[in-house]
């Protein structure tokens, strides 16, 4: 897996920012997380090395803008770049995860069609309300390989009605990190795993966050074994 930021900044928080985190990282290295700007990646897909091979090797799932949102207002400029190295590279897998998914169909290149081969979409929803509002609208864009995430899960949320769709090829959910981290509760990622299962559509636990409630108790978990924690869990399908 590669991690690609072409641009660095989220520009605002929100109740259920899946980058809220990376404040936290960017303010211990006096980052301004408010501030928009292209990173020293921002050619990483198409980099190549002395000897004339490419940077990311062919195959590689490459996540592109993981501490911003692929689709903010402020990186419009840049972002057709982007989709020239995207479609350069079609021997790589790219996943986009954004929360801003009404302004896809402003944002996507004159050749999109129904999609590209090679890229996922994916759209973040942390609670019933932005997964009524955001979901409907995903479910009606030309895109050919839809995930979605809850991450950070701040509530049981019902998504069987999307899953029916047969659109959604993958489901992840997640905790918050960081020391303000809100609970997450595991029976509702247990809830959300046998949606999942109903509707055959795969489904992963990526991590507990750091204040995770199982069976009525509390447990305040470093990050370094978040992941792990949810690993042991085995209930990933």
């Amino acid at each position: 897996m590669t991690v690609w930021n072409p641009w660095h900044g989220c520009h605002k928080k929100s109740a259920g920012c899946l980058n809220c985190y990376m404040f936290r990282r960017d303010s211990l290295y006096g980052k301004d997380s408010e501030k928009i700007e292209k990173t020293k990646d921002f050619n990483l897909g198409i980099r190549k090395r002395r000897n004339g091979n490419y940077y990311i090797k062919s195959e590689e799932t490459v996540y592109i803008c993981m501490t911003s949102d692929f689709f903010i207002e402020e990186a419009d400029e840049w972002r057709n770049d982007i989709w020239d190295m995207v479609r350069t590279r079609r021997d790589l897998n790219f996943i986009i995860i954004t929360k801003r998914i009404e302004r896809f169909k402003e944002c996507i290149p004159e050749d999109w069609g129904d999609g590209y081969d090679h890229v996922t979409i994916c759209c973040t929803c942390e609670n019933q309300a932005v997964a009524d509002e955001r979901l409907p609208i995903l479910l009606e864009l030309p895109i050919k390989k839809i995930e979605i995430i809850h991450e950070p899960m701040l509530e049981k949320i019902n998504i069987e009605k999307y899953l029916q769709s047969n659109r959604i090829s993958h489901v992840i959910c997640g905790g918050e990190s960081g020391e303000q981290a809100r609970e997450c509760h595991y029976e509702w990622i247990l809830n959300t795993r046998e949606q999942c299962k109903k509707f055959h559509v795969p489904f992963y636990f990526k991590q507990t966050g750091a204040n995770f409630v199982k069976d009525g108790k509390r447990y305040q978990i470093p990050r370094k074994e978040q992941l792990k924690q949810a690993n042991k869990a085995n209930i990933n399908i």
